[in-house]
């Protein structure tokens, strides 16, 4: 079976530009790009189904084409759906490549890295996991962790000598005490921190649904409202999982680093400095933060 997700925009799309960003780390074990494809194992009706997803110029689309498993009518929503949200495929570049277009720093950005989508993160827990887990450490280890962490209690598929991975469902880390994470040298304060989302999404306190139907502030203030999540974290997952335009993680690293680089700043700037340089990129800044991301990967 292939399943197709028409691209809007398809101007300002390049799937290979997406590849680039999603095979930035060698450590990243819940896909796989390769032939200029990306394998991706899903659970769209409960079931795992392992999908290869290329692009289509032809149709302007992603086409999934199911590997293993079986997929019904939900099944084939669910996959489109998830491939809108994981690459943006519905999202309209226009308005920000306008607003990009009079900007200094982000203008040579766009051109540089014309049609990237930024690519989000469609599992709630997760994004959310993902962010607690990449607190005050460098991107490498948090990527270790997370492999450590889903080959340990995700589900695997055996398919021709690899094997594919779903993230942990949050109902079996609720199952755990912060015991069972050190020795995979997630801090104390990171297991308790992702123990503490699981049971509040395996108890109903947090839904995926709830999340994505609420405004931008109700969200982040929901989100900040759980111990161990700040400021940064609940940006990033408003930017990754939900889609919101002005999710802006300011206090983020990269962001900073991108910033000193690009504007050939003598120092890492303050948190005023950051302020001054993206206040005016409202309801672009989710865009803006990701392109400059992508300036730090030389791939």
């Amino acid at each position: 079976m292939k399943i197709i997700a028409p691209v809007t925009d398809h101007a300002h799309f390049s799937f290979d530009e997406c590849l680039l960003f999603l095979n930035r780390s060698d450590r990243e074990c819940l896909h796989r790009v390769k032939d200029r494809a990306v394998y991706k194992l899903l659970a769209p009706e409960g079931s795992p189904v392992l999908v290869r997803i290329r692009e289509d110029a032809a149709q302007q689309a992603l086409v999934a084409e199911v590997l293993k498993g079986e997929v019904g009518t939900n099944g084939v929503a669910y996959i489109k759906g998830f491939l809108n949200k994981w690459l943006h495929l519905d999202g309209s570049m226009t308005a920000f490549y306008a607003f990009a277009a009079e900007d200094p720093l982000l203008g040579p950005l766009t051109r540089e890295f014309n049609g990237l989508r930024l690519i989000g993160i469609p599992d709630l827990f997760e994004a959310i996991t993902w962010t607690i887990t990449g607190q005050q450490i460098n991107l490498a280890f948090a990527y270790t962790l997370k492999q450590r962490l889903v080959q340990e209690f995700g589900y695997v598929l055996e398919e021709k000598g690899e094997s594919y991975y779903l993230y942990p469902h949050p109902g079996v880390i609720a199952a755990l005490q912060p015991a069972d994470l050190l020795p995979m040298q997630f801090s104390r304060s990171k297991a308790e921190g992702i123990i503490r989302v699981a049971r509040l999404m395996a108890d109903g306190h947090i839904s995926e649904s709830g999340m994505q139907a609420m405004p931008y502030e109700e969200a982040r203030d929901t989100l900040v409202a759980i111990k161990g999540i700040g400021n940064w974290s609940a940006n990033y997952v408003l930017m990754k999982f939900a889609q919101h335009p002005q999710a802006l993680p300011l206090e983020d690293a990269g962001l900073h680093n991108a910033l000193r680089h690009r504007l050939q700043l003598p120092a890492k700037p303050t948190m005023e400095e950051v302020r001054s340089f993206t206040d005016h990129w409202q309801n672009h800044a989710a865009y803006a933060t990701f392109y400059c991301w992508r300036s730090l990967y030389q791939g």
